[in-house]
């Protein structure tokens, strides 16, 4: 398994008119070398702003982060290669009118004959079980398939590691449980944040992060009710404050 290392990370951001800027990361070190990881945490917790480090789409304000060695700001080229990221939301990823269009694309820069490049292409459809609906609109497909077809360009290129920013959100049960069992039969180590705590239970290891730090990592199930339990202290905190006037 690749393994990818946050050592004594943070993030930060400056805000108009404040002097201080906001923590978004605070000190994060991990060592991640299980197959599947999840992160689970509230909305604004600092879940998509860690994964979004893993393959440098942002870089840390302190400390670093390495892919297999190599650091995700001065290799970011070749963090890239080994690391493919999906979005939460698939169209913000679908950039051309079909899925085989858009497989293609991810290949482009690696395969440079066409007739091989659609041939992988074709292969990395049929694997998922999307080539019936390769030339058909994006915008024609379910949400489900959207998100597929999204993992299938990311896939094409053979990643080692594959990074996921809460895939199944838009998702109906079903769509939700043929992801499921796609991500199961995937080689890759996964690195994947979801509200979704029955995902979270199938994973080898699940980080909760809370107010930008690790506040729990270990087992699925310990992590869940660590989580469920933070959850609770929160509702209580804010039942005991009242009503705000």
């Amino acid at each position: 398994m690749p393994d990818v290392t946050f050592d004594q990370v943070a993030v930060a951001v400056p805000l108009d008119h404040r002097p201080e800027p906001k923590v978004l990361l605070e000190d994060v070190t991990l060592q991640l070398t299980e197959q599947r990881v999840g992160v689970i945490g509230a909305n604004g917790s600092g879940k998509s702003t860690l994964l979004r480090l893993v393959n440098g789409l942002i870089q840390p304000t302190a400390g670093t982060i390495a892919v297999d060695g190599e650091d995700t700001v001065r290799a970011v080229r070749k963090v890239r290669r080994s690391v493919g990221f999906v979005f939460t939301d698939p169209l913000s990823q679908l950039v051309m009118p079909t899925g085989r269009e858009d497989v293609e694309l991810s290949l482009r820069r690696s395969v440079k004959n066409g007739t091989e490049r659609r041939r992988l292409a074709e292969a990395a459809l049929d694997r998922l079980g999307l080539l019936h609906l390769a030339d058909q609109s994006i915008y024609e497909l379910s949400g489900g398939e959207r998100q597929l077809m999204a993992l299938a360009a990311v896939l094409a290129v053979d990643p080692a590691v594959l990074v996921l920013d809460e895939p199944s959100t838009l998702l109906d049960l079903r769509n939700r449980e043929l992801l499921r069992r796609t991500l199961a039969g995937l080689d890759q180590q996964i690195i994947m944040s979801t509200h979704d705590l029955e995902l979270a239970l199938e994973m080898d290891r699940v980080l909760v992060i809370e107010q930008g730090k690790v506040a729990f990592d270990g087992a699925a199930a310990d992590a869940v009710k660590a989580y469920r339990a933070l959850c609770s202290e929160s509702l209580d905190s804010l039942q005991a404050r009242g009503p705000q006037r």
